[in-house]
């Protein structure tokens, strides 16, 4: 069912952003397998079920609680060798579209790489539920359904294009895009998913879909070849953690935005707990901005990144950005924010083990570019790299981009709470930021911290707001400096988010999930 409200469970829950992709978890769940096998198969039925914001040939991250311990996983793509900023038209911005936006895609890899390291079942069973409904069918939703729209009115400016021809083939019938409550199948990822479930991941990176893959760029004119996709490897990580009210949140490190929003936290942590709502929304945009001008600076592929990321949240750093937030909006901070589409998972089973999984084709569909007869829409993360020669995420071949997607976790005393997660490109720290502040400076529930209006900085001065804002604290912080805009809410300008927290009091499990979006959250 689609709900905002609070829902509990003891044996097992998984949250998502679709009903179908989180039953298909809970499916996963009741035939053995635990919360990592739960959220691959959420994951891949949602790259069937919500391809307007995943997809077979997009990137993934999670964080997985196992064995007493949290693992990080980074399955996103490079660049190919052969991609360099001159291919871009006079040295200009990098396409937003198109088969030079293409990186390497690493979720079907961290899919792999995800079950054998911590799962109860193969990934042939895991796919299971989501080739099933690749094959039969199912009911596309409203957000999924206006998803869908918004991506035929953005390719509608490419339609003279020979790579979007095969998008227009596999995702519309005679050029019309899915309505609300239509049944919707797809055969060809179907198929693909038969194969990987048969042959493993290995025939994306090296087999006969590896071939399709590179056969059809060299045909657009894109330059990823079969040495970038056989050369490819996911990177297990440790990740990134700050103290916030006595709880340690936690993300991934760079090449990935975590960073962005743990900062902001451990600023907000070094000032006193707030009492007035205007003062705490203040501040949290505050810290926020301070927070996204220090990681556009120096997140990048971590080998080319000349600041070590630890230091950021260093505590005599996080301490200094506090004392600079004062009571009305500093200088400007002149980056601005970027857009996307992502799917964010939730799982947790009775085993102890937890997962927080990310993935995304990044704007809408992705490039535009699909594999004839594989459903595979390809990704467009070169869109995040930099045109600035001097910036450690610049435009090179084998680098990883800036990454939006980030999986979020927290945890008391060494035990996990759960995970969690807001979808949304560069609404993902701010909206981490904000639940994790509802959470935990104000007591609410997982379900509350998710519904609660939302703010949104959006570059300057300029501060985007929901409807359900209080009158008085929109007036109060334009008081304050703020250059405050009331946005509809439209389930992806303000992100769209998930979560499971264990109560420690009983060790039933918390769900909510975003009402600006029909999500789903499946119990057992």
């Amino acid at each position: 069912m689609a709900v905002s409200e609070q829902v509990a469970g003891e044996r097992g829950m998984v949250a998502t952003s679709t009903v179908a992709a989180a039953d298909a978890g809970l499916e996963i769940l009741r035939a053995g397998g635990n919360a990592v096998d739960a959220a691959v198969a959420s994951a891949a039925a949602s790259a069937v079920v919500e391809p307007c914001s995943t997809g077979l040939g997009g990137d993934l991250c999670a964080l997985i609680w196992h064995d007493g311990k949290l693992h990080g996983l980074n399955a996103t793509g490079p660049s190919p060798a052969a991609l360099t900023a001159d291919l871009h038209a006079a040295g200009g911005p990098i396409d937003d579209y198109g088969p030079l936006s293409i990186t390497v895609p690493g979720q079907v890899a961290g899919w792999q790489a995800l079950v054998d390291r911590f799962g109860r079942l193969p990934l042939s069973a895991v796919l299971g539920p989501a080739i099933r409904l690749a094959d039969s069918g199912f009911t596309v939703t409203r957000s999924v359904a206006a998803g869908w729209a918004t991506a035929l009115d953005t390719y509608a400016h490419f339609a003279d294009q020979p790579w979007l021809a095969p998008w227009w083939e596999e995702f519309t019938r005679d050029g019309v895009g899915p309505l609300t409550g239509q049944r919707w199948n797809s055969p060809r990822q179907a198929e693909t998913l038969r194969i990987i479930a048969d042959r493993g991941a290995d025939d994306f990176y090296r087999g006969g879909l590896a071939a399709a893959i590179v056969d059809q760029l060299r045909r657009v004119g894109g330059v990823l070849s079969a040495d970038d996709l056989r050369d490819f490897t996911v990177e297990w990580v440790a990740p990134m953690s700050v103290d916030f009210r006595g709880h340690r949140v936690w993300s991934l490190p760079p090449n990935g935005q975590g960073l962005i929003a743990l900062e902001a936290l451990g600023i907000l942590d070094h000032l006193p707990p707030p009492t007035d709502p205007i003062d705490a929304i203040h501040r949290r945009i505050e810290a926020t901005k301070a927070a996204f001008a220090d990681g556009t600076r120096v997140i990048g592929e971590p080998a080319t990144m000349t600041v070590d990321p630890k230091s950021l949240l260093e505590p005599a750093h996080l301490a200094r950005r506090a004392a600079a937030v004062a009571d009305r909006v500093g200088a400007p901070i002149h980056t601005e924010p970027v857009r996307g589409g992502t799917v964010y998972i939730a799982a947790v089973d009775n085993t102890d083990t937890y997962a927080s999984v990310i993935q995304s084709n990044f704007l809408r569909f992705g490039s535009g570019v699909v594999v004839p007869g594989t459903g595979i829409a390809l990704h467009n993360r070169a869109r995040s790299f930099s045109v600035d020669p001097t910036s450690p995420n610049h435009l090179g071949p084998r680098k990883r981009p800036f990454h939006t997607i980030m999986p979020g976790f927290l945890t008391r005393d060494d035990r996990p709470v759960g995970p969690f997660g807001v979808m949304g490109a560069a609404m993902q720290p701010q909206g981490h930021v904000q639940v994790v502040t509802r959470a935990l400076d104000e007591g609410a529930t997982p379900a509350r911290a998710l519904a609660a209006p939302r703010w949104r900085w959006d570059g300057g001065h300029r501060v985007s707001v929901e409807p359900g804002m209080p009158a008085e604290i929109r007036a109060g912080l334009t008081e304050r400096g703020h250059d405050i805009r009331v946005h509809r809410s439209d389930g992806a300008g303000f992100g769209r988010g998930q979560i499971i927290w264990r109560d420690p009091r009983n060790g039933t499990l918390l769900g909510g999930t975003d009402p600006r979006v029909d999500g789903g959250i499946a119990r057992w």
